[in-house]
């Protein structure tokens, strides 16, 4: 990615970051993210997993996926494991997982062998033909993983395909609006336009990741486009978790969405 164009700020996490803008290269934007996976990302980012979607939302109190007994489940960047442990306790029949991580999925392999558990593992960009099952699946989900595709829309097609007959899809990110905004002197300003998808790189620690921020509309006409329903958007926090957490991001919660989940059907 050629850096060519000027500094702007982005919110990761609940952190206000500088950023420059970059000239989109799905395959630089893959090494990218592979190598900051593969080595410091869940050290920086953490590692968001089931029964939470993200920041203050719950599968606990949300129950978007109901019983998943007997259930096969594929999760889009499996990270380190813990969401398909999560569905594996509550009896899945199968779990798959993909990632673009090897050291991710790795870790995933580790993390459900020490529970006596056990998934179908493959490493690939989630927007390629990587040879997963169609129409195979009861769920695919994706815990704060489906922003890092490098085409959204064909990985919806591609999610879509691996579904059964009115087979569920459930996938949570960072909300768009909170990229846009900061805390600044107890208010809340905005930092970037809220309409900009363009790509930018940004340096934590000694890596860098690649990302762009795509507008809630791009999400839900994506999801139009490979023929889902949506059956429920959540954008609101779950107030007991915000109020059990008294950091500056949580404050920010109660002002404005920071986390979204959709869940949507296959007809």
């Amino acid at each position: 990615m050629d850096k060519n164009a000027a500094h702007r700020t982005n919110m990761i996490g609940g952190d206000e970051v500088d950023a420059i803008s970059v000239e989109w290269d799905k395959r630089v934007v893959h090494e990218t993210n592979s190598l900051f996976w593969d080595t410091t990302g869940n050290d920086i980012l953490g590692a968001i997993a089931l029964p939470f979607y993200g920041a203050f939302v719950s599968e606990e109190r949300r129950r978007l996926f109901g019983d998943v007994s007997g259930k096969k489940v594929l999760e889009i960047g499996c990270g380190s494991g813990q969401s398909l442990q999560y569905l594996g306790e509550r009896q899945a029949s199968e779990l798959w997982g993909i990632d673009l991580s090897e050291n991710q999925i790795e870790k995933t392999r580790q993390q459900l062998t020490e529970h006596g558990l056990s998934a179908t593992l493959i490493c690939s960009p989630m927007e390629e033909e990587c040879g997963l099952p169609e129409n195979y699946f009861d769920f695919v989900y994706s815990i704060y993983a489906l922003g890092w595709t490098t085409d959204l829309e064909g990985t919806f097609r591609r999610i879509a395909s691996y579904l059964k007959k009115d087979g569920v899809f459930i996938f949570s990110w960072s909300h768009p609006i909170h990229k846009c905004v900061a805390a600044e002197n107890d208010k809340l300003v905005f930092k970037k336009c809220y309409f900009d998808e363009s790509w930018y790189s940004v340096s934590l620690g000694e890596n860098t990741l690649a990302l762009s921020d795509r507008t809630l509309s791009t999400y839900v006409n994506a999801l139009a486009k490979a023929g889902f329903v949506i059956e429920q958007m959540i954008e609101e926090s779950d107030d007991e978790l915000v109020q059990a957490n008294g950091s500056d991001f949580a404050k920010k919660a109660k002002m404005l969405p920071v986390t979204f989940v959709v869940k949507a059907r296959k007809p």
